[in-house]
């Protein structure tokens, strides 16, 4: 049996006697997050350890801070078991045994139930989802629920609408896949909207607490044109491909940030949807667009609305409930869901459920170059050659990776002197243009290269969605400080006064202007490329913190 230490956060991690390391990674972990309810880090060790079979728990302390932990509460809490008995003194011992089982069985089932409540998402009804389709990778995010199944079949000029944001492909994608099975379910046309984000307000000048000038977010500055080609062109792509399918694009224009979501509601009224499909992004403009702007208008419109996750393979609102403190933690559940998850997407076969054909305008004379002065492009950074948009050209960028890389991805993918062992896909994954869920199944398929496929699969899955997990439940704040553990926070405030021997400003950062010639690399392969060698940017991003005048001025 696995010996579990249930120890307040208030314990000094020297306390801990433990026979599993589980357990030992998440109480350190669980230690440096002050505030960390009992009940949840208990549930960080039941997470990573789901088939443990616990029976009794083991309190070691010290009598110091048993003293100050417990104080005169030691008769309440532990039966009346004095400070001096071998128990409390680290020391073997049989003392009252059945009320440790008792305090674990009790503790477990709260940990759970506690778990289970966090998780009160609504998923799309059974009846309403396609037998391919988990029904937890939906949420419904209007107390509006149509009854698809009564609505006027009859009414020529209803339809389903798919407001694509984060994935922009027409393959392999679960959200425009729901979409279609609810268009041909009602028998009414597919179509599809994409609201360009709109560019960004005159920029402020804001100061950290120390007085020092902050650069500007990335969100409030202009689109590169690296940026915005990658997304126009495969915009241009997806057009092309529903074009085919007999399904129309509608690229929107909102005229600034706190329109977005009154844009797509008058879209649908305009179309007459009768539901609208929208994928998944966490990034907070993004989920502000769906959740707070577009959600409560389409609601008060009678309009439902469907999230459905096909960015990530198991979904970020059920890997977890929570925010997880780090991959070891992600991982077991996401291997839990993965056979649940991890199967083969239904074909997208847009409008052919329709008896009458589609009238659509012909692709060419969308204007393209209105979206591209909408956007105000900062063409100071221009686009890049090697990669081209679309999922046919990120296919051929997987299937070099798997003739070259693959066989060494294991040993070789932190080493920056190979440049052909990482996949390099990252532009096409990012931007939504090829679903990584495929490039794991046809990687598996290979059955070639186990250890490179397995750790390709670990980059992949764990790795990347744990990034989604962390943006997705911190909320406003991932990009703050105070979304960092609380231990990190104190030691950066710890030295912020400390002098650097180093400092650096953004233009000689950007400009790679450092006496660090691996540093001034790495950043000149990021300007020319368009990417960085993903071991690195730890050092990339580590140097700016000690070259800036504080944390807040090089996050």
């Amino acid at each position: 049996d696995v010996v579990l230490l249930l120890l307040l956060r208030e314990l000094p991690y020297s306390c801990c006697v433990c026979e599993s390391r589980e357990w030992r990674e998440a109480k350190r972990d669980g230690h440096r997050m002050r505030g960390l309810s009992l009940v949840a880090l208990t549930t960080s060790f039941l997470r990573s350890a789901p088939r443990a079979s616990l029976s009794w728990v083991l309190l070691g302390v010290t009598r110091a801070t048993y003293s100050s932990a417990f104080s005169s509460a030691t008769p309440v809490l532990w039966g009346g078991t004095s400070l001096n008995t071998p128990y409390f003194s680290g020391k073997t011992s049989t003392t009252s045994p059945l009320l440790f089982k008792h305090l674990a069985v009790r503790t477990m089932a709260t940990a759970r139930n506690a778990e289970a409540d966090a998780d009160v998402t609504h998923h799309v009804a059974e009846d309403v989802c396609p037998s391919w389709l988990n029904p937890e990778r939906t949420r419904v995010l209007t107390k509006h629920t149509t009854n698809l199944a009564q609505n006027d079949k009859k009414h020529e000029k209803a339809c389903i609408i798919y407001w694509m944001q984060r994935d922009v492909r027409t393959v392999d994608n679960w959200a425009l896949l729901f979409a279609q099975h609810l268009a041909q379910t009602c028998e009414v046309p597919l179509k599809v909207v994409y609201c360009l984000p709109p560019p960004p307000p005159a920029q402020t000048v804001d100061n950290d607490s120390h007085g020092n000038t902050l650069p500007p977010k990335v969100w409030d500055m202009p689109m590169t044109e690296r940026h915005g080609s990658f997304l126009l062109g495969g915009l241009e792509i997806v057009e092309r491909e529903l074009f085919e399918k007999g399904v129309p694009l509608e690229v929107s224009m909102p005229p600034d940030r706190n329109t977005v979501g009154s844009t797509l509601k008058a879209f649908a009224i305009d179309q007459k949807a009768l539901a609208v499909v929208c994928d998944m992004n966490p990034i907070r403009h993004f989920r502000s667009f769906v959740e707070d702007q577009a959600a409560p208008l389409l609601d008060a419109s009678n309009i439902p609305l469907y999230q459905v996750d096909a960015h990530n393979v198991v979904p970020v609102w059920h890997a977890s409930p929570k925010k997880e403190v780090g991959a070891r933690t992600l991982r077991p559940k996401i291997n839990k869901l993965l056979p649940q998850f991890m199967n083969h997407f239904a074909s997208f076969e847009g409008n052919a459920h329709m008896d009458n054909e589609i009238k659509l305008p012909p692709s060419s004379k969308k204007s393209w170059k209105t979206f591209r002065d909408y956007l105000n492009l900062d063409s100071s950074v221009p686009p890049i050659d090697w990669a081209q948009p679309g999922h046919e050209a990120a296919m051929k960028q997987f299937e070099s990776f798997c003739s070259v890389g693959l066989k060494n991805f294991d040993t070789l993918r932190n080493d920056p002197n190979h440049a052909t062992i990482c996949s390099n896909l990252s532009p096409w994954i990012n931007h939504g243009h090829v679903s990584f869920q495929r490039l794991a199944l046809n990687v598996r398929a290979l059955k070639k290269h186990a250890n490179g496929t397995a750790a390709y699969i670990e980059e992949g899955v764990v790795r990347r969605e744990l990034s989604d997990n962390y943006v997705y439940y911190m909320g406003e704040d991932y990009d703050e400080l105070s979304g960092a553990a609380q231990w990190a926070q104190d030691s950066l405030e710890l030295h912020t006064s400390d002098e650097r021997e180093w400092l650096y400003t953004l233009d000689e950062f950007e400009r790679a202007l450092t006496h660090d010639d691996l540093w001034n690399a790495a950043q000149l392969q990021l300007v020319q490329e368009g990417k960085m060698h993903g071991f690195l940017r730890m050092y990339w991003c580590k140097k700016i913190l000690e070259w800036s005048e504080s944390p807040e001025v090089a996050l």
